[in-house]
């Protein structure tokens, strides 16, 4: 095949490849971004720096997860409290020789057991109603003597407690041997219950421990726990804790090594993190400059015109990670359950596969002349 001939070879196929769009795996920066000047955008638009971070760490978390908050350890009773449903056990020593309650030759009288009623009390021969809940057991026993010592001078009071429903906490699941506890002392923590419970199975992936108190939920990596005492906090009675596998998780997808649904693996995430759990970018195809996070808010998080939050409910980060500021902002930017993370397309890349088209259309034309 001659020169003219091979010219219009490499023609036919130049015009074929203007009429296609060429193969990629994510789309271009600019696409993307395409309407950001538009007023119409139906986005907005935040470039990740140094000075942006400090503005953003006020805005509402997303994903579906209210932002965590865990209570923090302080120091309980020993003793433990009378409560409601506990059950109390009475004995009453008698060293007169005319007993009131032991029956003859007897010295003490065992009462039979009580249940704490619950406004808080106990009925008691001879003295009637009197109330105990809220006392230490040692209290409540000098309180029952003190009562009794004006009808039989010489007495003593024995009392023992059985933890009723609100002295007793619940590890619900995610240990090895989950139940209801009794509470022994008021200075029980958590870390304390997971261990009577026989700990967290190594199965369990980031384990999130989850404290349900009345009508708050609070929640905590187990991590965490582990690395702040301060954060060991004391429980208190039908107070319910579990444990669990982290169910956060973001997306990544374009030119990454790994295009997935990728679970959280620490309590806090930043956006460097999850390039590296991505796989890092491609060398071949990623735009480094081009790094974008995607993220839905609710609409009563949308900020009025002047204040401190997002301008629409889809927000779009842009990270570029060949500056310094661009790779120590990412290395604090907090990623979000349920965000996606856009590894977008060098242009770069559609170049090489203009020209790499291009060299297997001349080759095929070389091939051709030699037929």
């Amino acid at each position: 095949m001659n020169v003219t001939g091979r010219l219009f070879a490499l023609t036919l196929v130049c015009g074929a490849l203007s009429g296609c769009t060429l193969p990629r795996g994510a789309a271009l920066q600019s696409e993307v971004l395409k309407a950001e000047s538009s007023e119409a955008a139906g986005f907005a638009v935040y470039p990740v720096s140094r000075d942006l971070l400090p503005r953003i760490a006020s805005w509402p978390a997303t994903g579906g997860f209210e932002a965590r908050k865990w209570p923090k350890h302080s120091r309980g009773a020993v003793d433990p409290i009378i409560a409601a449903g506990d059950q109390v056990v009475i004995t009453v020593w008698e060293s007169d020789e005319n007993a009131l309650l032991a029956p003859p030759s007897q010295k003490e009288t065992v009462l039979q057991t009580m249940t704490v009623s619950g406004a808080g009390d106990i009925f008691m021969p001879y003295i009637g109603k009197i109330r105990i809940a809220g006392m230490s057991p040692g209290h409540a026993r000098d309180t029952l003597q003190e009562r009794l010592s004006a009808l039989i001078p010489s007495v003593q009071v024995q009392l023992a407690s059985t933890p009723g429903p609100k002295n007793t906490v619940s590890l619900i699941g995610g240990v090895r041997n989950a139940g209801s506890f009794p509470m022994q002392t008021r200075d029980l923590t958590v870390m304390q219950l997971i261990s009577m419970g026989g700990g967290v199975p190594e199965s369990i992936k980031n384990p999130q421990v989850r404290l349900v108190r009345a009508n708050s939920y609070y929640a905590i990596s187990l991590d965490r726990l582990y690395a702040e005492p301060d954060l060991d906090t004391t429980l208190r009675g039908g107070d319910k804790v579990f444990v669990e596998e982290d169910k956060r998780f973001f997306l990544a997808l374009g030119a990454a090594g790994n295009e997935n649904q990728i679970p959280f693996n620490n309590e806090q995430m930043t956006a460097l993190d999850a390039v590296t759990l991505a796989g890092g970018l491609s060398d071949a195809r990623a735009d480094p400059k081009g790094v974008l996070i995607l993220r839905q808010f609710a609409p009563e998080d949308v900020a009025p015109p002047g204040g401190n939050g997002p301008e629409d409910t889809r927000v779009i980060f842009t990270l570029d990670l060949t500056t310094a500021d661009g790779l120590f902002s990412a290395g604090r930017f907090q990623i979000m359950p349920r965000d996606l993370v856009l590894a977008t397309e060098s242009p770069v890349s559609s170049t090489r596969t203009i020209l790499g088209l291009l060299a297997a259309s001349a080759g095929i034309a070389v091939d051709a002349d030699k037929l």
